[in-house]
């Protein structure tokens, strides 16, 4: 699990990066905006979080993956 403000980080860095570069490279980075809107706003309400399972992964800035259960 992460803590939540390394999430919130990484989507505020991907979002103002994204329109950075749909405004001066290719507007095509803004379908990577609205990616990551989308995937914030499904994280709220089924509080499943790519990005928190990738660091959780690799352990990353704190983030440790879920405790495996076992049947």
């Amino acid at each position: 699990m992460c803590n939540d403000n390394v999430i919130r980080r990484f989507a505020g860095a991907f979002i103002l990066l994204s329109v950075a570069l749909g405004l001066t490279v290719s507007t095509a980075w803004f379908y990577f905006t609205a990616f990551v809107g989308l995937n914030l706003l499904q994280s709220s309400v089924t509080h499943f979080c790519p990005l928190e399972k990738v660091l959780g992964r690799l352990g990353l800035f704190g983030c440790r993956a879920p405790a495996q259960t076992t049947p």
